[in-house]
Parts: C-alpha cells; structure tokens; sequence
C-alpha cells in the first residue's frame, strides 16, 4: 500500500487517498457485504413466535412462556442505521513510533477508512478526544465532509499533545499520567442509544480502566483497537541511547548492547502483554490489533472476519464449544418442555 505522510498530509490528502488505495479495494474483496457487516440492532419489539431449536435463548419471553406453557421468542424489527463512536487516546504514548508511522498516525489511517465506510452507507460517527481528560466530543453525524472534520480535530488535539509534550520534556518532571477510564466512564454516560464502539488506544494508562471498559460493553458493542509499536516489545541493539517516557517526560540512558538489560525488557515487556490480554479478557470486548508496521488493508480483513465472527455468535450460529456447553441444558429443557 502506498504510503503517506500523515502529518504532512491534510485531512483531506490523507482520506482521498485512503478511498483510492484502501476503501477501493475493500469494495471488491467484500462485494457489498457491508449492508450486513455494519447494521444496528433492533430494539422495536415486532412479533412472538414459539421457540425453535438454535434460536438465541437471550430472546426468550419468559412472562409469555410461563402463560403458555410453551416457549416464546420475541423477534425485533431490524434497524438498518447503525450509530458508530471513535473513542480515541490522544496521549503522549501513542505519539511514539520507532520508524516513519507512530501509532497515531495508524489509528489515524484506521478511523478515516471506518469513518468513511460508515457514512458512505448512511450510518451515523461520532467521536471522543482524549488527551489528559475528556477534550472534545464530536456528535454523531453523516457524511464525508463530517469524517474530515473528525480527522482535522484529530490532527489539531494532537499538535496540542506535542507541545505540552516538549514542554514536560524541558520542565524535567512527570506530568499527569493517563487515565484511560475516564474516557470509558465518560463514553458510558454520554452515549445514550446503543451503538458500535472503537476504542483506539495502546492502553499505557493508570489501572482500573477494564472495569469501565467491561461496564461499556454491556450497553454497547465495543471493539477495541489496541495500537503499539514493535519496539515496545523487543529492543534492537543498537548501542547507548536515550529512552523518554511520552506520558511523564522523565528521561533515561541506557545501553542497549548489554544482553541482559534487553532480557529484562524483554521481560517486563512480556509481563506487560500478559497483563493487558488478561485485562481485555476480563472485559469481554473483541480486540484488533493495529502495529505502526500493519498494512492497514489486512488489519481492516482481520477486523471484517471478527466483525463476522460476532455476527454469527449473536444469532447463535458457531458458538465456541464453551458457550455451547453452557446453552445445551437450557436448549434441551426448552425442546424437552
């Protein structure tokens, strides 16, 4: 994929050629399938019917079971729009990047394409801006022009981000570190109708935020877009250099060339990986995620094929063996009763 300079590029550089080299492609690897990858859910009760084998036990009536002595689904009416938020971490870490891209500039890329696919077939974006607080909030809206009105407050949160950035780099002392459960908790009472949630972060914050994570995606869909780059994870040996810390400022001298100082990285790098999956588990959200190295049309496959993945499980087609074990005395109660 041709690469552009993200922050040279204005918003409008930067989605025109995202529509030429990705969105265009997309458009024959899915062959339209985006009317049933990116649709709401219905909350406008329809009908009831009676209950049939590998029907979603979740929709079952019990107050219409129990009066019939016979098990009812309700059936909804299905909503084609689909309401789409962005919530996205702005901090000081997720301006790093060991090469050309930093991780802003691919979460960048990811919401202009997303951003684009959605409003392109009628759906509504809209987006919170995170920096050491809850800076901005874009309202859900359509259109082409409103995506590069999300891209240019993007751009423009970030420069903001830079200089506060130098500023703690000159001051030498730690500024506020992120706390990313502010924007969850923000999100969650901010966003009143069920919608479809990205959250774009590398997730370098204070703990505590899989709990408010865990609490979203019990009203929403969430997805989150985990962004990092391959050097926080293994060290090159390239010999003494400076490491700074984005979030504090606060900077150290090491030497790369001594073996077991990579190995310790390496250690606590593996530590922190653990931590994080352990954490998104137990917030029951579907992770992607986005390296500064990624091609940014296989990320958005892999994104395609869990997006697909969650739509069969929704309509109870495919569970994993776990939840299949689980629903089966209740399926068998059902066709037994």
């Amino acid at each position: 994929m041709p690469e552009l300079n993200a922050d040279v590029a204005t918003p409008d550089q930067l989605l025109r050629q995202l529509e030429w080299t990705v969105i265009r492609r997309l458009d024959g690897l899915l062959q339209g399938d985006y009317r049933t990858l990116f649709r709401g859910t219905g909350l406008d009760l329809a009908d009831l019917r009676e209950y049939q084998h590998g029907d979603d036990v979740r929709h079952i009536d019990w107050n219409v079971t129990a009066r019939l002595q016979q098990p009812h689904v309700r059936q909804y009416t299905e909503d084609r729009e689909l309401s789409a938020w962005f919530l996205l971490d702005l901090s000081g870490s997720v301006h790093f990047g060991s090469d050309e891209r930093t991780k802003l500039s691919v979460s960048e890329g990811f919401v202009a394409v997303l951003a684009r696919l959605l409003t392109r077939h009628g759906n509504r974006v809209g987006a919170m801006l995170y920096r050491e607080r809850v800076d901005s909030v874009l309202p859900a809206r359509v259109g082409r022009n409103h995506v590069l009105q999300l891209l240019t407050r993007m751009r423009e949160s970030a420069v903001v981000e830079a200089k506060a950035a130098r500023r703690k780099s000159r001051r030498a002392r730690p500024g506020r570190q992120t706390v990313l459960a502010d924007l969850l908790r923000s999100a969650d009472s901010m966003i009143p109708r069920r919608s479809m949630i990205f959250v774009l972060s590398d997730f370098i914050s204070e703990p505590g935020w899989e709990d408010a994570l865990g609490r979203l995606a019990r009203r929403h869909e969430v997805q989150a877009v985990r962004l990092y780059d391959p050097l926080e994870l293994k060290l090159p040996d390239v010999g003494l250099v400076t490491i700074e810390d984005a979030e504090s400022g606060e900077q150290l001298f090491v030497d790369t060339h001594d073996p077991a100082f990579r190995a310790r990285f390496e250690a606590l790098a593996d530590a922190h990986e653990a931590q994080l999956r352990a954490a998104l588990a137990k917030a029951q959200v579907d992770t992607l995620e986005l390296a500064t190295n990624d091609d940014l049309l296989a990320v958005l496959l892999r994104f395609v094929a869990l997006r697909r993945q969650r739509l069969r499980m929704s309509h109870g087609v495919h569970l994993p063996a776990h939840l299949r074990h689980a629903a089966a005395p209740m399926q068998e109660a059902l066709t037994t009763s």
